[in-house]
């Protein structure tokens, strides 16, 4: 695995300083920008696997030569580094509804690790292909195990059971999003339940993906909802390594 980092950015360039990817043989995982000057730098990180070496350095102005017209100048730093760090965060996704499922696979591309969880293995069957699913008749548990940062998105069959989540995660101080499917008055009646319970309701966020759009279908939510917990998780620290705007 090659390291490829931006080390110096003068002029106008697509990426700043810091930014970088993981190459492999038949992976890129991160991105220092795209276009040519990525091109050139994945090329180069692969013939560095192939060769045995550990280091180079690439100075390359964005200019006509390369078909790329910033105007800038980017200097790039690779490693040889041990396999890509996994440490993407999770989003757990409860409830693989239409909007479940949606969800999942709009979050699928992004730089997080998403599964779809359900007692309903009829539901979880429809997911679309590459998606993780886990069949579980104590989705709570599932919060309960879940690691620290982790995000928690609750959009099941059963009003009760959202409740019985939402509590769960808010029970923890350390999850990165809790987000919960409904209204206005769902989120009324959820913050009477968690006062009864000790529990803060201020940070849930109910509805999920709104002041967007009044669109129900459940693509759009998913849409809305994806960016949303996005911009949230970008924010946190577990996933600077790996900015997902270019």
């Amino acid at each position: 695995m090659i390291r490829v980092r931006v080390i110096q950015a003068l002029g106008s360039t697509p990426r700043d300083a810091g930014a970088e990817m993981f190459v492999g043989p038949a992976s890129v995982d991160g991105t220092i920008g795209g276009g040519q000057l990525e091109y050139m730098a994945i090329d180069r990180a692969r013939a560095m696997l192939a060769s045995g070496e550990s280091q180079a350095q690439m100075d390359i102005p964005l200019g006509p030569e390369i078909g790329q017209c910033c105007g800038g100048r980017v200097v790039l730093q690779l490693d040889r580094q041990g396999p890509t760090p996994e440490d993407h965060p999770d989003v757990l996704v409860f409830g693989a509804g239409h909007v479940g499922r949606a969800l999942a696979q709009a979050m699928q591309p992004l730089p997080v690790n998403v599964t779809l969880i359900d007692s309903r293995p009829e539901e979880l069957a429809q997911a679309a292909p590459g998606i993780e699913t886990r069949l579980t008749p104590l989705p709570e548990a599932e919060i309960r195990a879940a690691r620290p940062g982790s995000a928690v998105v609750i959009l099941t069959h059963d009003h009760a059971l959202d409740f019985l989540l939402a509590a769960e995660a808010l029970s923890r101080d350390d999850p990165s999003y809790v987000g919960m499917i409904g209204s206005a008055t769902k989120r009324a009646q959820f913050t009477r339940f968690a006062r009864e319970r000790g529990l803060d309701p201020a940070p849930l966020v109910c509805p999920i993906g709104a002041g967007f759009t009044h669109d129900k279908r459940p693509a759009v939510i998913a849409a809305f909802t994806a960016a949303e917990l996005i911009a949230r998780l970008t924010a946190a620290s577990s996933l600077k390594k790996y900015p997902c705007n270019s």
